[in-house]
């Protein structure tokens, strides 16, 4: 049996050292549409929702993480841009907990080499600054 759908995860099973905003919250690029005038490229969209989808660079807090695995893209499906929690003082990253937070295994082809590898796709409903209580609804415009 292959899992078809989105698994469910508590945010402390994927990051059981915390999660750090590592940069900019940026539109997903939808590669499948055609180009715009200019080359720029549409927003991607949730298949389920419709919703548009956002990228927010995460440094996984674990120490023992190496190598590529340290720094992950979450993506959120939210009508609006999330806004990142507010940066604490002598952190040089944000903290942050994902709200509906779902993880899809998919098989990756290594860069042309056949070597295939078993990846993770990571995608939230929002985020909020660790501690803050759950909003129960989808992320909007912070």
């Amino acid at each position: 049996m292959a899992v078809q759908t989105p698994i469910p995860m508590q945010m402390d099973a994927v990051f059981p050292a915390g999660a750090y905003v590592a940069g900019v919250v940026e539109a997903v690029s939808d590669f499948d549409a055609p180009a715009r005038p200019g080359g720029q490229r549409a927003q991607k969209h949730d298949k389920a929702t419709g919703l548009p989808m956002w990228a927010v660079p995460v440094i996984d807090g674990d120490e023992t993480v190496r190598g590529a695995a340290k720094s992950v893209k979450v993506n959120v499906v939210a009508v609006h841009q999330p806004v990142p929690p507010e940066a604490l003082a002598g952190l040089p990253f944000r903290p942050v907990e994902f709200e509906g937070l779902t993880v899809t295994p998919y098989v990756q082809d290594a860069n042309g080499t056949g070597r295939a590898r078993v990846a993770y796709s990571l995608r939230a409903t929002g985020m909020r600054a660790p501690g803050k209580p759950a909003t129960g609804k989808p992320a909007s415009s912070g």
